[in-house]
């Protein structure tokens, strides 16, 4: 089998990747808190993963594929306070259009969505689970962890537990024994969701809710647990510590994270007003060319996500489906996907730069081929290799028409045919007034002609 190398956050090095059970692969990404609408920032890692788990599943035979929704937190009841209405209503619109927005960007559904709301009594038979082994306590209706119980504690985020409270976000509270111990259960008031437990009406804290969904679906040890780099401390140190002092074992065997997302080059962040979420982006932007861009650097670098950005992401599928348009007749046969370059960039942690690369490589064949055979066997890798990303997915002659928000819907196929082939009888007879009309009244629809050696293509303008 081909070796699968990704790059491990617990041990800061590249491993090959030696599941606990190769006939059933085991991954936790963390999902959305549906409280608002999924920016940019948030939709990387579905694509990363996404990408991991489209890879995963060409290698094995079963891949479960866990992303949680959190639907109990106190962002949920600011903003139904805000608003006025209940947290219910909030976390099913939110949930929806999230689902909406990731399926926009080619994201396969993961093989399974659990919600917090929906794994009450496996949280606190966790906890239970943390007072009996004397790793939390109870103090002031709340149920706290008790890191000096975890032996390596701050392992994964490379923190000394005595240098974790500078910068972090760790509530310091008169309640607790050690500042770092954080909240496993804490009290409700009557305006605020909760639900019965052994200490009293209250709520999960936010890092208990995964560890608790995490076991209930995929056991006591998993193979991969991703997300992006804000969650190593304190969510996913915190979710390592009671999961394992909780289940025992080592809880996850690789730890993946991405990097940030900035926005033309400065941090996204409210307070700048830079924040750009996938919907609105969805107006202007196919989501194919979203997914691209957010692909174009690899996962573990920061991505500077701008306009230009998307324009050359929308090229370069413009290029790749011109290949293809060009070549639409071509037969070709099935490609496994571990027989492309792109599977082959992609084994070693993700390289969704060089895979990229290949495709273009691809392409390049695909328009140079001198006969059926080499045309077919190019175009195969082509839309093998683009499965794998999530991509090339459309018909060649719809992704060159179809209407976006960012400009008209181009003259049809057959018509802009049409006119290529009058302004080339126009261009024979010499009659070049006409020619440059016709490349003119063309533009103008949003059609861009592009003449070469092999003829006249066409693609949307940008």
């Amino acid at each position: 089998m081909s070796e699968l190398k990704l790059y491990n956050t617990l041990t800061r090095t590249k491993e090959c990747f030696v599941p606990n059970d190769p006939a059933c692969i085991t991954m936790y990404v963390c999902g959305p808190t549906v409280y608002n609408l999924a920016h940019i920032g948030n939709a990387r890692p579905v694509v990363v993963f996404d990408c991991l788990f489209r890879l995963l599943d060409a290698l094995y035979p079963k891949v479960m594929y866990a992303r949680n929704i959190t639907d109990i937190d106190d962002k949920i009841i600011q903003a139904a306070a805000e608003r006025g209405s209940s947290i219910d209503v909030i976390t099913r619109e939110f949930t929806h259009k999230y689902r909406e927005d990731m399926g926009a960007l080619n994201a396969l559904t993961p093989t399974i969505e659990p919600l917090a709301t929906e794994h009450l009594a496996e949280m606190i038979a966790l906890i239970e689970r943390l007072l009996t082994k004397n790793s939390a306590y109870v103090s002031d209706h709340h149920v706290l962890f008790s890191v000096q119980s975890m032996q390596g504690y701050g392992a994964l985020s490379g923190r000394k537990l005595e240098d974790m409270l500078a910068g972090a976000r760790v509530e310091v509270a008169d309640y607790k024994r050690h500042p770092g111990d954080f909240v496993l259960w804490k009290p409700s008031t009557d305006a605020e969701p909760g639900w019965e437990s052994p200490w009293g009406r209250g709520r999960p804290g936010w890092h208990l809710e995964c560890s608790a969904m995490i076991h209930a679906h995929l056991g006591d040890a998993i193979d991969i647990h991703g997300g992006g780099r804000d969650l190593i401390f304190p969510h996913h140190e915190n979710e390592r510590a009671q999961s394992c002092c909780g289940y025992g074992g080592n809880f996850v065997k690789y730890w993946l994270h991405n990097a940030y997302v900035d926005m033309e080059g400065e941090k996204m962040s409210k307070s700048l007003g830079n924040v750009r979420t996938v919907r609105e982006l969805l107006k202007r932007h196919s989501g194919e060319v979203i997914r691209f861009s957010l692909l174009s650097a690899h996962y573990r670098s920061p991505l500077d996500f701008s306009a230009g950005g998307l324009d050359a992401a929308r090229a370069q599928l413009d290029t790749f489906y011109a290949a293809l348009r060009k070549h639409k007749d071509c037969a070709h046969d099935t490609v496994l996907a571990e027989d492309t370059s792109v599977f082959k960039a992609l084994l070693d942690d993700i390289n969704t730069p060089e895979a990229i690369a290949n495709l273009h490589l691809a392409a390049s064949r695909l328009n140079k081929a001198k006969n059926p055979d080499e045309a077919s066997s190019a175009k195969a890798e082509l839309l093998a290799g683009g499965r794998l990303l999530g991509i090339l997915e459309s018909d060649p002659e719809t992704w060159f028409t179809e209407a976006i928000a960012s400009g008209p819907a181009l003259p049809s196929a057959e018509k802009i045919e049409s006119l290529i082939k009058e302004r080339l009888r126009a261009r024979q007879d010499r009659d070049f007034v006409r020619a440059d009309e016709i490349r003119e009244q063309l533009l103008e629809q949003g059609v861009l002609l592009e003449d070469g050696p092999e003829g006249t293509v066409w693609r949307r303008r940008h």
